[in-house]
């Protein structure tokens, strides 16, 4: 049998020997919208726990919109252009609207790829748009720390004095905030450096609640909702999509409870349950835009540990055309590779601010605990393969092959959409 794994802007098929018995891990059937372009006009008009958008916008001097960065498959082209002229029409100056890439910790989009980013040149010619920049101190203002853990927050000032403060997003699992979207596209999206590195220190990344398609007692949403709750009013458009990337769900209102609406959409369509664990587990890294880097792929290693066995294999393919990732998280992983992985563990235990992206490398640590994880790829020369502290295979398919006979165990599990798809072992 041949299974297409997402891989790059196409896919990769890996033959699986007709020995194996193969559990094709998918997304449940979804239905997406008939006519997306009308859900997203419904969405203003009858939004959750809101008024419409146009009676929100009136009055309102400036407003900022949220849009997430290019690692993100949103379809932006779909929703910024009639967001915008129901502001315009509501009597926002078009000097007054921003259109804010959440770019978090990752590099700034621009050129080229801002315009993939927007999906519209008709924002770009109208409405400014810019990056956050997480280290330019005077971009942000700082509203004091969180009750409930202390985190320092300061975040962008474009966003936090509008008069209309607006996040859009894709709603899909997050392998550490349960899912993304909503909160998430405020903080970290254009939160300050010290607060991204809090919120991602070991103490919130060690915690057994801060996983996959969970919200219930997840530390990092628990303060991402505080958060957002310093600002005051915040309002959010929720996008779910289907495994060909079309809009299933479009939603709009108050961000917690219309992101709350859109998880519980995404929950259906993400999670899959399944009677047993596997010892030889094929997953990818989603494919274009996540995959473009081996940082980004560190989320397929660890969305399918549910349904991993003890001392099982998980092959992983990930295109990684950009390379290996930020120089933050190259220096994270070697320190990973030098010290082993329980002596970086100790390193990070206790320190109140991660270093930039060390937090990826945490996070792949524990699929390293029990398993052996190995690495299909095109896109890394020897010295990144050096850094990666994982296993290269040449073929997947002699991977699987290996695998089975290491282990004994026939049942292989298949995830074409990588992280975008949690299964769970339900045994």
């Amino acid at each position: 049998m041949v299974v297409e794994l997402l891989y790059g802007r196409g896919t990769l098929p890996v033959r699986f020997p007709e020995a194996c018995g193969l559990t094709v891990v998918r997304k449940p059937p979804v239905p997406v919208l008939d006519d997306p372009a009308a859900a997203v006009v419904e969405a203003f008009a009858d939004p959750v726990e809101a008024a419409p958008l146009g009676r929100l916008a009136a009055g309102c001097r400036t407003a900022c919109i949220l849009v997430c960065d290019i690692t993100r498959p949103v379809p932006n082209g779909l929703f910024l252009r009639p967001m915008i002229e129901e502001l315009l029409a509501a009597g926002v100056p078009p000097s007054g609207i921003v259109v804010l890439v959440a770019t978090g910790l990752h590099r700034p989009n621009e050129g080229a790829e801002l315009e993939r980013v927007i999906g519209d040149a008709w924002v770009l010619n109208n409405v400014r748009v810019e990056n956050h920049l997480a280290r330019n101190d005077r971009d942000h203002v700082d509203l004091g720390t969180t009750r409930g853990r202390g985190t320092s927050v300061k975040l962008d000032r474009r966003f936090v004095h509008a008069d209309l403060r607006i996040a859009t997003g894709l709603v899909e699992p997050h392998f550490m905030a349960g899912y993304s979207g909503g909160r998430k596209v405020v903080v970290p999206g254009v939160a300050h450096e010290d607060t991204i590195r809090t919120l991602h220190n070991a103490r919130f990344m060690a915690h057994a609640k801060a996983v996959q398609a969970n919200l219930d007692g997840n530390p990092l949403h628990e303060e991402q909702l505080e958060i957002v709750r310093m600002l005051g009013d915040v309002y959010a458009l929720n996008v779910v999509i289907d495994e060909e990337r079309r809009p299933a769900f479009v939603n709009f209102g108050e961000i917690v409870a219309s992101h709350l609406r859109a998880v519980d959409f995404a929950h259906r369509c993400c999670t899959v349950s399944l009677p047993r664990r596997f010892h030889t587990i094929v997953t990818s890294a989603a494919g274009y835009p996540l995959d473009q880097t081996y940082y980004q792929t560190v989320k397929g290693m660890v969305t399918p540990m549910d349904i991993l066995e003890d001392g099982g294999t998980l092959i992983v393919a990930s295109a990684c055309t950009e390379g290996f990732g930020s120089s933050g998280f190259r220096a994270a992983q070697e320190r990973l590779v030098r010290n082993g992985r329980e002596g970086f563990l100790r390193e990070i235990g206790d320190k109140p601010l991660a270093d930039v992206d060390e937090w990826q490398t945490h996070m792949q640590t524990k699929p390293q605990e029990t398993a052996r994880v190995q690495l299909y790829t095109e896109g890394l020369g020897e010295a990144d393969r050096a850094l990666t502290g994982v296993e290269f295979v040449e073929s997947v398919d002699d991977a699987v092959a290996a695998s089975v006979a290491r282990t004994g165990d026939r049942g292989v599990a298949v995830i074409p959409e990588g992280p975008y798809v949690v299964p769970l072992c339900v045994a």
